[in-house]
């Protein structure tokens, strides 16, 4: 490793990004359009249907009996989700995305004090009491939590940031390599004694602080007009969001490896981003989805980050907590990496 060589081809590549102007504020408007757009069409009365939360050993099965001899969890316009980490669950309800959770196993609900929708659902549930003459919510313990509203765009912030990463990542180091070797400069890069490893390497650190700048940037300029909730760490979250742009910029090197066609890598990066940015949560939740496709989200790497980057802004996650998905984005990194290296070709 010649770090002369290194510094010289990431400088270049530097300069090359930030001298093109329209590439550079497109990374910046975009995503500041967005979050300021679904702010505000998301500002005004929150949707008629109403989250409830059930909770127990088998929840599908408590549910689905529950629902042979209770009108309540028969009622139209709630829909209900099944959970398994309670905990998890009673956080949701303190940060409304939650309406209502039941535990059907020791027979109690839970409902914020602060929120006029778990209000409305608790009088549902009385007189669905009343109706089926006390065999409903009878047996049910009350229990209350408080805490502040998450508004859609709240939830949506991680997704967005995450999902531009992404494009910049694909495209910008994917894209941008097929046409170097397209174009016959790493034809000519390859007569110099600049290494594989050393060009390769300058072009994720280039692109990776590019992202990680860019990213934060958007983040506390957008928080500057929105205030976004935060409940975990800003330096968490960074570390979130480096793994996974790391992450993504190696899978933008896989793809770009060996490609020298445009046309095709276009098709092959769009092939990979879009069933990404739409499984993978950036604009609704998977949670009461069919379970393959839940499953399915798994493999993108964009849906660990999310997950990660939510879980640290709105639950308030530890390090410990969002373990597995760093762990999933630290290997997937080397796996990628290491393929797009072992695959790389100069013509």
């Amino acid at each position: 490793m010649n770090w002369r060589r290194f510094r010289a081809v990431l400088a270049a590549r530097n300069r090359e990004f930030l001298r093109d102007r329209a590439a550079l504020g497109w990374n910046i408007a975009f995503p500041v359009l967005i979050v300021a757009g679904f702010a505000f069409a998301f500002s005004g009365k929150p949707s008629l249907q109403f989250k409830v939360g059930v909770y127990a050993a088998q929840p599908e099965q408590a549910l689905a009996e529950r629902r042979a001899s209770d009108p309540f969890f028969r009622s139209e316009n709630l829909q209900f989700i099944p959970v398994r980490d309670l905990a998890h669950a009673m956080t949701k309800v303190e940060r409304h995305q939650l309406d209502m959770l039941f535990d059907l196993d020791r027979r109690r609900y839970w409902i914020n004090r602060e929120s006029p929708r778990g209000y409305v659902l608790e009088r549902v549930l009385y007189g669905s009491e009343a109706k089926a003459r006390g065999e409903a919510a009878g047996d049910f313990r009350r229990e209350t939590v408080s805490g502040r509203e998450i508004r859609y765009v709240d939830w949506l912030i991680p997704g967005v940031l995450a999902m531009n990463m992404m494009f910049s990542a694909l495209f910008g180091v994917g894209y941008v390599l097929v046409r170097y070797r397209k174009n016959g400069v790493l034809k000519r890069l390859r007569a110099t004694p600049l290494s594989a490893f050393e060009f390769l390497a300058a072009q994720v650190v280039s692109r990776l602080w590019l992202i990680l700048a860019i990213t934060v940037a958007v983040y506390f300029g957008a928080d500057l007009f929105i205030d976004f909730s935060m409940f975990g760490s800003y330096a968490l979250l960074l570390l979130v969001f480096a793994l996974g742009a790391f992450s993504l910029i190696s899978l933008g090197l896989l793809v770009a490896a060996r490609i020298a066609s445009e046309e095709l890598a276009g098709g092959l990066l769009n092939l990979i981003s879009w069933p990404m940015m739409f499984l993978s949560g950036v604009w609704f939740s998977l949670e009461g989805s069919h379970p393959w496709v839940q499953n399915l989200a798994l493999i993108f790497p964009l849906t660990h980050i999310i997950d990660a980057a939510r879980a640290v802004m709105i639950d308030g996650a530890g390090l410990w907590q969002i373990a597995p998905q760093l762990t999933v984005l630290g290997l997937s990194s080397l796996l990628f990496l290491g393929l797009g290296a072992a695959l790389f070709r100069w013509k």
